[in-house]
């Protein structure tokens, strides 16, 4: 019989469930299900944000820019309908604009050989920079009442931004693990180099996963713009693209690319949330929260590296296995005896000299 592997995604749902169980005992308050609620919607928008980094970070990238791209996205989404524009339209203004910035990076990324942190660390300044320019610095409303309902509406009691998120998780799932375009990203993140020559084309699938993070980010745009009803030009601009970085690598996806779920990072997402959450609904002070994601992070990383670290060297027994001595060969060679001689011829020719 063969045995049953453990999902990889079950040590961060069980941290996950300790905590929630930590902040139970510390507050009855967070469990009521108006608590639940607010933790579910103010955590869709860093889970959307997670889930388009995921890719990126598969391929062995990052993505900087998603939270100015949350500003630039909503913003333009306001404008669109301060111009007259119906609020369905708005919203496909929205996703166009994440998906400019996506390719955007995409492009630079593969056809000018720019490291993926400058690129979008510039982006991310210029993304955030273009609304403040258009309005001046000022906040637009939105009059469209149709539009509250990406971030206000919900469905059979389930808000509908959880819904979105809900759908988006199952689809890019299915993506990852059952489409071609899934194998190549996690073989791009795997070895650049060999899915080159295995034809695997680098260019278009670099470009796929920045797309896709920057579709994501125009979601979390719609719904942060939908939930205030006012177009924010600082929208974004705290900690979101950390805390989806955070999420993804406490979710089991590694920063060096290859590795990693869906799953993992939604779960990751949720455990940022719940901490960010249930801090509040504790009273720590909001300055404690940096503090507590950056800690995070830190962990996240440190046990990607050491987990790399372990399966390039064949594990834990090769790891602390001593090895073997090269500083005199031939004193650690095997003595082999020497063949012998049936003959006698070289016994005779020792006695002749």
């Amino acid at each position: 019989m063969t045995k049953r592997r453990l999902p990889e995604e079950i040590g961060i749902f069980g941290v996950l469930v300790l905590v929630g169980l930590i902040m139970s005992m510390l507050s009855p308050e967070f469990m009521t299900l108006g608590n639940i609620q607010v933790l579910m919607l103010n955590g869709t928008v860093v889970a959307f944000l997670a889930l388009g980094q995921t890719f990126v970070l598969l391929t062995g990238g990052i993505d900087l820019s998603v939270g100015s791209n949350i500003a630039l996205t909503g913003m333009l989404a306001a404008i669109s309908m301060q111009m007259g524009a119906p609020w369905w339209l708005a919203a496909i203004v929205a996703l166009v604009a994440g998906l400019l910035v996506g390719l955007f990076n995409g492009s630079i990324i593969h056809f000018v050989r720019l490291p993926p942190f400058i690129v979008t660390f510039s982006t991310f300044g210029i993304a955030a920079a273009i609304p403040q320019i258009i309005t001046g610095a000022k906040s637009v409303t939105v009059a469209d009442p149709m539009f509250a309902i990406f971030g206000r509406g919900s469905l059979f009691g389930i808000p509908i931004p959880v819904l979105l998120l809900a759908v988006a998780t199952v689809v890019f799932m299915v993506v990852l693990k059952q489409t071609p375009s899934g194998v190549h990203i996690y073989a791009v993140g795997g070895n650049v180099d060999a899915s080159r020559l295995a034809g695997i084309n680098i260019g278009r699938k670099i470009l796929m996963v920045y797309a896709i993070s920057g579709v994501c980010a125009g979601v979390g745009g719609i719904i942060t713009t939908s939930r205030l009803m006012v177009g924010y030009p600082t929208a974004g601009s705290g900690n979101e693209q950390f805390y989806s970085i955070a999420s993804a690598v406490v979710g089991g996806v590694s920063l060096f690319g290859g590795v990693g779920t869906i799953l993992g990072a939604l779960l990751g997402a949720l455990l940022i949330a719940t901490v960010s959450n249930g801090m509040n609904v504790v009273g720590v002070d909001s300055f404690w929260q940096p503090l507590v994601i950056g800690v995070i992070i830190l962990v996240g990383v440190s046990m990607d590296a050491v987990r790399r670290r372990l399966a390039s060297s064949g594990g834990m027994t090769r790891l602390f296995r001593r090895p073997p001595s090269t500083t005199n060969p031939e004193v650690n060679a095997p003595k082999t005896p020497p063949p012998l001689d049936t003959s006698g011829a070289a016994r005779s020719e020792t006695t002749n000299h």
